[in-house]
């Protein structure tokens, strides 16, 4: 991975070293999954994957916010927002500081 961050590029490299498809089919791969992924998420379908977590869209309805600057209040409108929960597995494996490199679930 490149720094702190797995990038598309380090996934898809990822699946290339691992599975054995081509560079241009892995990357093709890992397009398509977070495609499929996206997909649903927009259509408001949560996406749960096994031993790693749920993805969810929440509605949040209308509140007043304030502006930390100058304390005005400041109308904020109703949204759709991504949230992640950890399955107890991914909890355990950051918290414990497992990588999982060696393919194994938790």
């Amino acid at each position: 991975m490149t720094g702190n961050t797995a990038t598309r590029a380090d996934l898809s490299e990822a699946v290339y070293r691992e599975v054995g498809l081509s560079r241009s089919e892995s990357a093709q791969l890992v397009e398509t999954i977070l495609g499929r992924i996206s997909d649903a998420l927009v259509r408001g379908e949560n996406v749960k994957i096994s031993s790693f977590g749920t993805f969810t869209v929440r509605e949040k309805g209308p509140r007043m916010g304030r502006n930390p600057k100058t304390g005005e209040e400041v109308p904020i409108g109703p949204r759709r927002v991504l949230v992640f929960r950890p399955s107890h597995i991914m909890k355990e494996r950051v918290n414990s500081g497992n990588s999982g490199a060696d393919g194994g679930a938790g």
